[in-house]
């Protein structure tokens, strides 16, 4: 699949902490490395403190998403069709949801023809290792406002839901050893402009950083070096490091 059509904003919404980011906001890569570390940090002290592996049920009447007997507000991002192996928007709103569960996605499309990110404003399109419900969700929850979200599996698919409404601590910076926990697992697991990743990480949770030669020495309550090596056509981690 091709995303390369650009469309122009109707508003020009925008989440104010990817401003200050020299990032290609056309380019799909560069989105998702952006949000990828911040929405890992959340999803992550969500499981914790949140769901805890514990039941889940989704009431669509009501809004809601309950884990065990605590119940939060929702909003629907989107859903996978097993059968047909393909994502559809919740915008597209098949389903025939109020408005009010629709604010999400319906501002996570706003944003893509804002930006001319075609993923975010194509309704429906074949899955893949790129395109699929838990990268559109970590991009629609990591340029909104404070929300985790949830895939809940079917028999048909999946459907996947934001939600809200959870304690502050859920979205708290983190200390340098999870930082660097998830960065590893982050690099590992996806393809990521690792410069973007990095610098969009420490800026969404406040920790300062200076530049030094081909690294970043990120101030920590312990300084963390991290080292980058130049490939072919970018700049790649190639070791992390907290400084004695």
């Amino acid at each position: 699949m091709n995303f390369s059509s650009k469309k122009e904003a109707p508003n020009g919404q925008k989440e104010l902490w990817l401003d200050c980011l020299n990032i290609d906001t056309e380019d799909w890569s560069h989105v998702f490395s952006a949000c990828l570390g911040k929405m890992m940090a959340i999803q992550t002290a969500c499981g914790e403190q949140v769901v805890k592996g514990q039941n889940w049920n989704v009431d669509f009447s009501e809004g809601t998403i309950c884990f065990g007997e605590q119940k939060y507000p929702i909003q629907f991002i989107g859903s996978e069709a097993a059968a047909s192996n393909t994502w559809l928007w919740g915008w597209e709103n098949i389903n025939g949801f109020s408005e009010e569960m629709l604010q999400l996605a319906q501002y996570t499309k706003e944003v893509g023809e804002h930006w001319g990110l075609e993923p975010l404003t194509t309704a429906g399109f074949d899955l893949d290792n790129t395109f699929n419900g838990h990268n559109l969700s970590i991009v629609a929850c990591g340029i909104g406002a404070q929300y985790c979200y949830y895939r809940g599996p079917h028999s048909g698919g999946a459907i996947f839901v934001a939600f809200s409404g959870v304690p502050n601590s859920v979205f708290a910076p983190v200390d340098v050893q999870k930082f660097v926990s998830i960065t590893t697992q982050c690099i590992q697991q996806f393809d990521v402009d690792h410069k973007i990743f990095t610098e969009a990480f420490l800026q969404w949770n406040g920790t300062k950083y200076r530049w030094e030669n081909q690294g970043i020495i990120a101030h920590f309550q312990q300084d963390l070096k991290i080292q980058f090596e130049q490939t072919s056509d970018c700049l790649r981690i190639c070791s992390i490091n907290t400084i004695l």
